[in-house]
């Protein structure tokens, strides 16, 4: 059977088919992972345990047969203990056949030395150390190996001829390892199982299992700190499971200790849960099959209104809230699209409105001129709060209440119509007693400064007051041309913040006018100040500014610059507030030093100005305006274009006023020979340029210096 799956193309599809198949196999799955950990934990529990077993048994019987054997090697010990050393000849036939099965060699080694064999070939003999030597000759009987340079490791077991006598030497024995570790012995393990047997060293004095060997570290600490205890390891590419146990040798025959470590394969220990695990895996992809038939046929009418849904949501995430979705189940589902559709009609209502909102704020917040604000205001807020009408007031506190009513005129050029109306004090009482909104229909008596806009067919009003500083600034009014109006708390929410955010915009045009005002004013009062030092120069810095403004304007200089010539102007000689009065008043020719002093007025400005961030532009022209074009002036003796152009325009200005304006030491000029001295100056002490705009300026005002 062909199932169609486009349904799981959603992401919700797929997450509610992966719950629904979830559901169903997850506790099957439990349940076979709980079995088969269960069953594997019980079958690694018995293996350990047979392994437990096994290590004990067998460190058992080799720790039995080294006493067996350390009994046989006494005995034949005892046979030649009484004979002279020329006469130790083999053991009878008897004897000597069993020795044999469990020696590979037996010598006699002479207290000078001197090894006479008994039979079988010795070699590698241990040398002893004073210990196992002591522990010799007390009567006891040593166990030591010798590791060769391939594989085999040699046991030896070696005891005393006479322990009253150790003169008489020593009976040295080479075990047969087929012997001591019970491989010619069927079945002395258990089945699947492998043998290994380490000295104290954890070197391998037997091994079961093919190629050499060796143990992890952490498994040879292990043996160290325990006598007893099992381990997991890996011996070429395969795991085992081990089980140690300790043969502790020392009192019986002087080696510390042997131990047995019975290993079996993992994948042997546990091919039971194997078994179960591929029964289970065959059992889960049934029931995999059939969740699966039955999910995709029992969801599948469920999952597609979902992807339509989906499909509805990336349209609204893509701004389209006029595409609505189909859904004809006859169920929740057509309920829950009906809802989408009336919940996509108002978030795209919203969002053009917050648009809208965030447009009219960035434009208002960035205005700082008052009609600006009024203009924005009146063009936009129909888009945020439908209506017919919209006008701004604002208020004028003086002798009465004034306000100026701000309208369209309904022309393509906008342009705005303001007539003037006159409030009550009760009326503005009324206002300030609703900061939030004022409703008012035509039912009603209309107040008086409603009376323009009632004639303009307007029979439903909505007044936003706007209060700044406790005050009532102005309001803007919303009308509509019925009475009947429906209109969300949102509506109102927006129209109100729109309200707040003029009245924000209003404040702060009116501080920065404000501020400019008290800016200027200051700037006048300190030029005022400056020229009042001194009664000859009374009015020279507003006359120069006046000039340079005129110079600069009919360069074309851009508002900027006017305004930074304006302050300059003002500022240029506020170094002379530290001039001494008897040489701005001195009536005859200033001595040198005197006039080094006069020319210290600029330095002494720059000082006053540069702590005033805010005058940085200012400084240049400050600085400049007794430089000489031709490089011949002071401070710094620039030349040409070094000079800023606020320095050349009020080095013109400055000698003019100066030319024309009475002095300590002369009478003011005539304004024709004054032009005419300027003229001189042209190319030498002024910039040519500028002397040509200060000649123009001069026709215009109807001077005689057009040449």
């Amino acid at each position: 059977m062909k199932f169609e799956t486009t349904f799981l193309r959603s992401r919700v599809a797929r997450r509610i088919f992966v719950l629904f198949v979830c559901c169903a196999l997850v506790p099957i799955g439990a349940l076979a992972v709980l079995s088969f950990n269960r069953v594997e934990k019980q079958l690694n529990e018995l293996s350990q345990r047979r392994l437990h077993h096994a290590s004990k048994a067998v460190g058992m019987a080799i720790f039995e047969r080294l006493l067996f054997l350390g009994e046989e090697m006494k005995g034949v010990a005892s046979k030649y203990r009484t004979k002279s050393s020329h006469i130790y000849t083999p053991p009878d036939a008897e004897f000597g056949d069993h020795m044999k099965e469990r020696f590979k060699g037996l010598a006699i080694i002479t207290g000078k030395g001197k090894m006479i064999p008994l039979f079988g070939h010795i070699q590698n003999i241990p040398e002893l150390n004073p210990q196992q030597s002591e522990h010799i000759r007390s009567g006891g009987t040593l166990v030591s190996s010798e590791h060769d340079p391939d594989p085999t490791v040699e046991i030896f077991m070696t005891t005393a001829l006479d322990s009253k006598n150790h003169r008489r030497g020593m009976l040295v024995g080479q075990l047969n390892p087929d012997y001591l570790w019970m491989t010619s012995v069927e079945n002395s393990l258990l089945p699947m199982t492998e043998l290994c047997i380490l000295d104290q060293s954890y070197h391998v004095l037997f091994s079961s299992l093919p190629g050499p060997v060796s143990f992890p570290e952490q498994v040879t600490l292990q043996m160290s700190r325990s006598t007893l205890g099992q381990f997991e390891w890996v011996h070429e590419e395969k795991e085992y499971m081990a089980n140690y146990r300790s043969i502790l040798l020392r009192a019986a025959f002087w080696t510390p200790k042997w131990i047995v470590v019975i290993s079996e394969s993992k994948s042997d220990a546990l091919a039971p849960a194997a078994n179960f695990k591929k029964i289970f895996l065959l059992v889960f992809l049934l029931s995999l099959w059939v969740v699966l038939f039955l999910s995709i046929v029992q969801i599948r009418r469920s999952l597609i209104p979902l992807e339509k849904l989906q499909e509805g949501t990336r349209r609204i995430a893509a701004q389209d809230f006029n595409s609505p979705v189909t859904i004809k189940s006859r169920d929740e589902f057509e309920e829950l699209a009906a809802s989408f559709n009336t919940m996509a009609g108002r978030l795209g209502k919203q969002f053009n409105a917050l648009t809208t909102m965030g447009e009219i704020d960035r434009a208002i917040l960035s205005a700082l001129d008052t009609e600006k604000i009024i203009g924005v205001v009146l063009t936009r807020i129909p888009d945020v709060f439908p209506c017919n009408y919209v006008s701004v007031t604002l208020l004028d506190y003086n002798d009465r209440i004034i306000g100026r009513t701000y309208t369209e005129s309904g022309t393509t050029e906008k342009e705005k119509v303001v007539e003037a109306i006159d409030l009550s004090a009760k009326e503005i009482q009324e206002l300030m007693s609703h900061p939030e909104s004022l409703y008012i229909e035509l039912g009603e008596a209309a107040p008086s400064y409603l009376a323009p806009i009632v004639q303009n067919g307007v029979k439903t009003f909505l007044i936003l007051p706007i209060i700044l500083k406790k005050k009532l600034a102005g309001f803007i009014t919303l009308g509509w041309s019925f009475k009947s109006t429906i209109h969300t708390q949102e509506d109102f929410d927006r129209a109100r913040q729109l309200a707040d955010q003029m009245g924000v915009a209003l404040s702060n045009a009116s501080l920065i006018r404000e501020l400019n005002e008290f800016n200027w004013g200051t700037l006048e009062a300190l030029a005022r100040a400056i020229d009042a030092k001194s009664h000859w120069t009374a009015g020279h810095s507003e006359r120069v500014t006046k000039l340079a403004l005129k110079i600069g304007r009919f360069l074309g200089l851009p508002q900027e610059e006017m305004d930074v010539l304006h302050r300059a102007g003002l500022l240029h000689d506020i170094g002379k507030l530290g001039i001494p009065m008897d040489i701005l008043d001195k009536e005859g020719k200033l001595t040198k030093k005197e006039e080094h002093l006069m020319r210290e007025h600029v330095r002494l400005g720059l000082r006053i100005l540069e702590p005033i961030a805010a005058y940085d532009e200012v400084i240049s022209i400050v600085s400049h305006h007794h430089e000489n074009f031709d490089g011949e002036g002071y401070p710094d003796g620039l030349a040409g274009k070094e000079i800023s152009l606020g320095g050349r325009i009020f080095a013109v200005a400055d000698s003019f006023d100066a030319l024309t304006s009475n002095r300590p030491y002369r009478q003011a000029l005539d304004r024709e020979y004054a032009i005419e001295v300027i003229k001189q100056g042209c190319s030498s002490r002024y910039d040519p340029e500028i002397v040509q705009a200060f000649l123009e300026v001069m026709a215009q005002e109807g001077g005689e210096g057009e040449g």
